[in-house]
């Protein structure tokens, strides 16, 4: 399949045609905690599976990191 472009935290990216937001974060190796938004709406973990990304989608990933004193 041919490439497409998103953009994730601002960083223009080149990803695979036909990808998911599970695919995308097994590839980006992002399997804990994770807030994913695609322009500007919540993309909810029980959906990543079935989310197809479209070429020029924005996304926004914030992982959760635990700790503190």
């Amino acid at each position: 399949m041919a490439d497409m472009q998103i953009t994730i935290n601002g960083q223009t990216k080149q990803i695979e045609q036909g990808s998911s937001v599970r695919d995308l974060l097994e590839k980006l190796n992002l399997s804990g905690p994770v807030a994913v938004e695609i322009h500007q709406q919540i993309c909810p973990k029980k959906i990543h599976s079935e989310t197809i990304l479209k070429n020029d989608d924005v996304l926004e990933i914030v992982t959760i990191v635990g700790g503190g004193s």
